[in-house]
């Protein structure tokens, strides 16, 4: 079993110009390992950044490295705007469940990922964390593999395990996670919001929630409801005070019945220690948990999401 760990600055030596590299993203965001790849890059030329959500600053995103990195998003972050909106960086519109098949098919061939992981367990596995979303399929099809290995990521159950004899390098790290409290954004007018929309939630609904203070205004308006499900392709605390009440029970789903069903969660310190081992959560890939084939079999399908803006024809 490989559990031989080197440094940071050791494990991007992987790293080759013209490579296409996956970056873990959101609260599993790797920042060890890009701080090591921004400080230890003046050989790069031209290396491919893909990735979804990510978190924290990044360096390698500033415009002195411009020669050496070009984003090809898949998701515009605020840590990598400038760069979609520059001259090193381009956004690829696309939905979150159909990202997998460009891995898949090999119309983004991954050269490197670099993950956030837990420590492997007694069988030498390690597991994806708060997101397994698209980044299962970018480990499974990458080349190599660099894992951040941190004893703050949650062991999520579900399809994130990978197991160390897939590990190309693996670095020791004990950063803390990204602490993310939605519900400390919620504004009088989010909680207005958020009453109205808990009053259309029926007893046995399945929620889907979107990232903001909106969804968490809902969810904490829904303590009258009873046998709640969650379906859904993130969450954040908001979920973790309503599971502790017995409101969300996933007791009805047809779907993964009894569990909370997500692709990745966003949260702080509460979230994240709930999570840790509890198999009362499912984290999946999000080509599965976003098939419509798969959410409309559950009942009474509740999706609550924030918009930016809405046009004059609705």
């Amino acid at each position: 079993m490989n559990t031989n760990y080197t440094t940071a600055a050791e494990a991007i030596k992987l790293i080759q110009s013209g490579d296409r590299v996956f970056i873990h993203g959101s609260a599993a965001t790797p920042q060890l390992l890009l701080k090591a790849l921004a400080e230890n890059s003046e050989h790069l030329r031209q290396v491919e950044l893909t990735a979804v959500s990510t978190l924290g600053q990044l360096d390698i995103a500033k415009p002195e490295f411009k020669d050496r990195f070009y984003f090809n998003s898949l998701f515009v972050s605020e840590n990598i705007r400038a760069c979609v909106n520059g001259d090193n960086g381009e956004y690829i519109p696309i939905f979150l469940s159909e990202i997998s098949r460009l891995f898949e098919k090999g119309i983004l061939t991954i050269d490197v990922a670099l993950i956030h992981v837990s420590p492997p367990d007694k069988h030498g596995f390690c597991s994806l964390g708060t997101s397994v979303d698209v980044a299962k399929s970018a480990v499974k099809h990458a080349k190599k593999i660099i894992a951040q290995v941190n004893p703050n990521m949650p062991r999520t159950h579900g399809d994130g395990f990978i197991h160390v004899s897939k590990l190309d390098a693996m670095v020791e790290a004990h950063d803390t996670l990204p602490q993310v409290n939605y519900g400390a954004r919620i504004s009088e007018s989010d909680r207005i919001i958020g009453q109205k929309v808990a009053e259309l939630v029926e007893d046995r609904s399945t929620l889907q929630m979107g990232i903001g203070a909106i969804p968490d205004a809902v969810l904490q308006s829904l303590g009258h409801c009873k046998d709640l499900g969650v379906h859904t392709e993130m969450f954040s605390d908001g979920v973790i005070d309503l599971v502790k009440q017995g409101v969300i029970t996933n007791a009805y789903k047809k779907k993964h019945r009894g569990k909370v069903v997500s692709a990745f969660a966003i949260g702080t310190d509460k979230l994240y220690h709930f999570i840790d081992d509890n198999p009362g959560f499912g984290f999946l890939e999000a080509d599965y948990v976003n098939d419509t084939r798969v959410i409309r079999a559950n009942p009474k399908v509740v999706a609550i999401n924030s918009a930016i803006e809405i046009d004059l024809t609705g």
